[in-house]
């Protein structure tokens, strides 16, 4: 527990009168609230005897929240002081560094570079662990659900959460088929909840099963709120609708640290021999693309830090990853927002400031906020700081005095701003791929994306799921298979490419090397087809697609598809997303797959097959 300051003297009245009712500790908590100039929570509290329940409540929260946040409220209330203060004084804290391009590996899809970053990648993944920061709901998509209940893609139905877990199994299995002899090893997954979202996700991995995983190997961290302030002092606000409750907001994935190093699963992890925790998003279907390679470059370049990043556009709306350099010679490589590494460049000298390199892109490559780290360093970092993450507060203020807010504020930290506290000793980089291929996150309703300026990514359940459709054909084409060219077509008024809906388990291919050496011979695919692949040993050998082909197989089965099929597949159809007949999960997306027809073959017994229609 925290330090503990102020005496029962200082304790105003009413709370002195209450004293009686509460144990040795909540007196020890009401001291040091006191003492932190917190005696206005206790301003319109009755005598004894009227709401004592109520009260002990109180307490019951103050010590929750005094538990959750490295160094207790104290701690909180000391922080939130300074950055205030800062905030009220406009403090830039960027003052005294100058950015530059940190250094980092540029892959492109297929090189061989890329694909043998993929095989060492598969080989590490036995000894990494995989955190999936998800504690949000999907209401600002204009879905009511857990984000991770939504579907990746209409065509399997296949919701974010079982996709994930399918590609940890893949790789957990790719990784175990590389390294020969070795026993398999389950790779953990820890997924930080919230309040809104814990017990849901439990329901979702219970009621199907884990998804294939072990229950063992999955565990849920819930985060904790964080107290709010009322104003520039850092006193904490009451809740408006309870007198004897403290209001609280979410502090951030930044959290996820500071959870996993108090649950003790960074020591367990580390005693198994594991080397790597990889850190991801709730809703991008196709990072675990990305991660094979990444993961290599992590092992090869001997990386602390990785953060995965796409090629970004001077001025995107996406924040950069880069190198800052104090005046005193500490560094650190970070993601900078948008619109603060623009006003940085320029006042450090870059009279353009973020403008295009001759690549066509800002040499400061666009944070998508999945992060490979190293345990060991990870462990003797998290033990210095308790898994802290360096703050920010962001108050709306009533006017340019500053001296009153709008509403209460609170501390804020993010999950990718843990390189702050390293050394500068510390190997931070980054590994740059495709946004084809390793980004499409699914953030924003379908009134929001249809505003979105033409050129610019929509970021929505419609662009999502053509992204998946679109990765899947460019791999497909990289292998050799000829698929035609896509479709323009509009849904929830945003124009997208439509591919050929091709979509596989992540057991069919992990890497580029798998799924080329699964293609054959001269193949080629429709753009109104449909091709699901659920198996791993399906080979794709002259094959002619023109319509919808599903096929589904145990491991055990070796399926050769060739020949020509052909028939009227399966049609997209124009959904308003104002119709409200129609599922959430569908509307969002502004078009259903009306299956006419199609070539369905299942195999489940061991052997060799062959399907040429």
């Amino acid at each position: 527990m925290a330090t503990i300051v102020g005496s029962t003297a200082d304790i105003n009245s009413n709370l002195r009168n209450n004293l009686s009712l509460l144990s040795p500790d909540q007196v020890e908590l009401a001291k040091m609230l006191v003492g932190m100039g917190q005696g206005h929570l206790f301003d319109s509290w009755p005598e004894p005897g009227v709401e004592d329940d109520d009260k002990r409540a109180f307490f019951d929260q103050v010590a929750r929240l005094n538990a959750s946040y490295p160094g207790g409220l104290v701690s909180y209330i000391k922080i939130a002081r300074e950055l205030l203060a800062d905030s009220k004084a406009g403090k830039n804290p960027f003052d005294g560094f100058t950015p530059s391009v940190p250094s980092g590996e540029v892959l492109s899809y297929g090189e061989d570079n890329f694909i043998q970053f993929e095989e060492t990648g598969v080989r590490q993944a036995q000894d990494a662990a995989f955190v999936l920061v998800a504690g949000g709901l999907g209401e600002r998509l204009g879905y009511n659900g857990i984000k991770v209940a939504l579907p990746v893609e209409s065509t399997t139905g296949t919701c974010f959460l079982q996709h994930y877990i399918e590609s940890i199994l893949a790789l957990q299995d790719a990784s175990c088929r590389l390294e020969q002899g070795a026993r398999e090893r389950a790779i953990p997954f820890v997924i930080m909840t919230s309040d809104d979202t814990h017990s849901r996700t439990l329901q979702l991995l219970e009621s199907n099963a884990y998804f294939g995983m072990q229950p063992t190997q999955v565990k849920l961290l819930k985060q904790e709120k964080v107290a709010c302030l009322d104003d520039n002092d850092a006193r904490l606000a009451v809740d408006p609708h309870n007198k004897y409750k403290i209001q609280t907001k979410p502090h951030g994935h930044g959290d996820v640290h500071s959870l996993l190093y108090s649950s003790g699963l960074l020591k367990t992890w580390h005693d198994a021999g594991l080397r790597w925790v990889l850190f991801f998003q709730d809703t991008n279907g196709l990072l675990f693309k990305a991660i094979p390679a990444a993961l290599g470059v992590s092992a090869t370049k001997r990386y602390h830090v990785n953060s995965l990043a796409v090629p970004r556009k001077a001025k995107e709306a996406i924040g950069g990853i880069t190198k800052l350099t104090h005046a005193d010679g500490r560094t650190m490589v970070i993601n900078v927002e948008y619109n603060q590494l623009d006003p940085l460049l320029r006042a450090t000298g870059y009279a353009d400031g973020d403008i295009n390199s001759e690549t066509g892109y800002s040499p400061f490559p666009g944070n998508i906020n999945q992060l490979i780290i190293e345990l060991g360093p990870y462990i003797e970092e998290l033990t210095k700081t308790r898994g802290a993450i360096k703050e920010f507060v962001n108050p709306k203020y009533k006017d340019s005095t500053k001296t009153s807010f709008k509403s209460s504020t609170r501390l804020e930290c993010m999950m990718q701003d843990y390189p702050k506290t390293l050394p500068p000793t510390a190997r931070v980089g980054f590994t740059v791929m495709d946004s084809w291929l390793a980004y499409a996150p699914v953030k924003n309703n379908p009134e929001d994306a249809a505003k979105v300026p033409k050129g610019n990514p929509y970021h929505s359940a419609t662009s999502g799921e053509m992204a998946i459709y679109r990765a899947n054909s460019l791999s497909l084409r990289k292998a050799g298979v000829q698929v035609d060219d896509p479709a323009e077509q509009v849904f929830n008024g945003q124009e997208v490419e439509v591919w050929p809906r091709i979509t596989w388990k992540p057991k069919w291919g992990t890497t580029f090397a798998e799924i080329k050496s699964k293609v054959n011979g001269s193949c080629s695919i429709a753009q109104k087809s449909t091709m699901v692949l659920k198996g791993r040993n399906i080979f794709l050998e002259d094959l002619s697609l023109d319509g919808a082909l599903i096929i589904e197989a145990i491991d055990d089965a070796e399926v050769k598809v060739g020949g020509s099929v052909q028939n009227k597949g399966w049609a997209i159809e124009n959904v308003d997303y104002r119709d409200a007949s129609v599922p959430e999960e569908v509307r969002i997306r502004g078009f259903r797959i009306n299956k006419l027809e199609q070539l369905e073959k299942t195999y489940s017994e061991p052997g060799k097959f062959s399907l040429n229609p």
